[in-house]
């Protein structure tokens, strides 16, 4: 943790010229430079993170939202300071944006514990932006407070409506499988996507802004409001006015993000089915405040709450849905009976008197259920052990086929992102629905940890009508994906994990009940696999090879082992 500054405002972390009044003096030299007067600099001052870029679509709004944030700050006495940090943009950054996650994280990090400020608005938005924030202010731990940009507007297409990115993956299985064809799927394809905000569906940038609000560390509705409307806001110029109170009252992460509310962001994550990418990011930003957070905290906290949110890909709503619907806070009011209520938000308020004037969901709105009316089961996610992942697994059950959650069948084993896009769809591999398609080296050491968890059904199995079959890897999904597949195998297989020692061929067990997912093979065949076993080199340099060379594996978080 850095140690807290005496000094505030513009005074605070000082250039080092070995003479204090200097560094003051010309420092205030060049600020005049920027049109601040002696007033301006008697203000708390107010960093505020952009991470707009044309790299990163979903932020293309941001730079609205800033001057939002900014008014609020100038309301309410502060002086707004806006800065650049790298910016994570899923769909355009190869070969993941996880592989950034913590570079943007350590940016981040060192710009707030270098740059004189006395709180910071973190404005994020798509996938790994919010965690790496987050992540950030924890180590630094100077008073923050988190605002995404919001969730894209639903798109249609003939009557029906759309959203990225679940409805990218269905349609585009679809037309793989022949029954779309291509001049459909063009015209589909500029639907998908109508607005500038995340993606609409509980993927891994809903499911974060949802688990913030519910941690605490932004306002309420934040975590659902549209990008693109006038409530999205509002809430920037609230956000910038909080940001001064929170300057002024030394309100910092440490305070907010408790063990307590780490337990109620598992419980939302729980009731929204939200991504399992949730999982690594919550473990690496508890592990940055001292909290241990493990695989069975999440499996239990999912076995004792159900599912509540009727959002895609596990229900068939969108995120503006649920906002209409009474967002977060009407979700955290019906799960109340199961949440600390007694930690601190943002607001100074504790949660149980934020949620006082909270709405509990209506009999006439369907996408936030009730605790006693759940929209499924207890047990969304669940962790699994075995043979083939010793420190653990995990596996979305809301998003899973029943029929495939205890299975046995052959592996077809696949290198690497380029052997699946070779062989998956050779007819001569002879795969049937029955096959578990197993893909190695792509956890964080291997690949970063790319979003290639769900591997496609090969193509000659979805023209029979094939949609889902049990597929195991060391790397992530998309929360936008759906289907019977295990994730963050480890140890993974490019340290040497059981992954690394599966042959075509081998007998493979998912039992999702029993919580394991074995290899069926005998301990003397593989010491023997093992002996001629031939680890992958690491990169040969700059930040993929810092990464691969000091990551922790995906239970811990996957953040770098110094600064966890």
């Amino acid at each position: 943790m850095h140690t807290h500054d005496r000094a505030v405002g513009v005074d605070r972390k000082l250039t080092n010229y070995a003479d204090r009044d200097f560094s003051k003096f010309i420092r205030r030299a060049f600020l005049a430079s920027a049109g601040l007067d002696p007033e301006d600099l008697e203000r708390p001052v107010v960093g505020i993170v952009n991470t707009s870029s044309d790299f990163t679509t979903c932020h293309r709004e941001m730079p609205q939202l800033i001057e939002s944030v900014k008014r609020g700050v100038l309301e309410a006495g502060g002086l707004p300071f806006v800065f650049p940090v790298m910016s994570i943009g899923e769909i355009l950054t190869t070969p993941t944006s996880m592989l950034f996650r913590n570079l943007m994280a350590m940016e981040l990090e060192e710009q707030l514990g270098s740059q004189p400020m006395d709180s910071v608005v973190l404005l994020g938005g798509c996938d790994k932006t919010v965690p790496a924030e987050l992540m950030a202010a924890s180590s630094a731990d100077i008073p923050a407070i988190s605002l995404v940009v919001g969730p894209m507007s639903v798109g249609s297409y003939k009557g029906e409506r759309l959203g990225a990115c679940t409805d990218c993956r269905r349609l585009w299985s679809e037309f793989r499988a022949g029954a779309i064809d291509e001049t459909t799927i063009g015209e589909i394809n500029q639907e998908l996507a109508p607005t500038a905000g995340t993606c609409m569906v509980m993927g891994t940038a809903s499911t974060m802004a949802c688990v913030v609000e519910a941690m605490g560390m932004s306002l309420p509705f934040a975590g659902t409001a549209p990008a693109v409307s006038a409530h999205r806001l509002r809430l920037g110029v609230q956000t910038g006015r909080r940001a001064v109170e929170i300057a002024t009252a030394d309100r910092r992460p440490s305070q907010i993000m408790t063990a307590g509310a780490f337990r109620n962001a598992v419980t939302v994550l729980a009731a929204i089915s939200g991504s399992t990418n949730a999982i690594i990011h919550l473990t690496a930003i508890a592990r940055r405040l001292g909290i241990e957070l493990d695989l069975d905290d999440f499996h239990e906290i999912a076995a004792r709450t159900p599912l509540l949110v009727d959002c895609k890909p596990a229900g068939q709503n969108y995120l503006p849905d649920m906002h209409r619907d009474g967002g977060v806070p009407a979700l955290l009011k019906t799960l109340s009976p199961l949440l600390d209520l007694d930690v601190l938000t943002i607001t100074g308020q504790t949660l149980g008197e934020a949620l006082d004037g909270a709405v509990a969901p209506q009999a006439w709105q369907s996408t936030v259920h009730a605790l006693d009316d759940p929209l499924g089961p207890t047990g969304a996610l669940v962790a699994l052990t075995g043979s083939l992942a010793p420190d653990g697994a995990v596996i979305k059950v809301a998003a899973a086929s029943a029929r495939l959650l205890v299975h046995e069948g052959i592996a077809a084993v696949f290198d690497s992102l380029d052997d699946v896009e070779a062989r998956l769809n050779d007819e001569s591999l002879a795969l049937t629905p029955d096959h578990v398609l197993v893909m190695r080296n792509i956890g964080p050491v291997g690949a970063g940890m790319p979003e290639a968890g769900s591997i496609p059904i090969p193509r000659y199995l979805a023209r029979q009508g094939v949609r889902d079959m049990v597929r195991i890897s060391d790397g992530r999904m998309s929360g936008t994906a759906y289907g019977t597949i295990v994730l963050h195998c480890a140890p993974e297989a490019a340290i040497g994990g059981p992954l690394a020692l599966v042959r075509d061929g081998d007998r493979i067990r998912l039992d999702v009940p029993g919580r394991t997912v074995d290899l069926l093979v005998d301990d003397d065949e593989l010491a023997r696999r093992r002996a001629d076993l031939q680890l992958p080199a690491l990169p040969p340099r700059g930040w993929s090879r810092l990464h691969a060379s000091t990551v922790l594996q995906a239970p811990e978080g996957a953040d770098l082992s110094f600064l966890q």
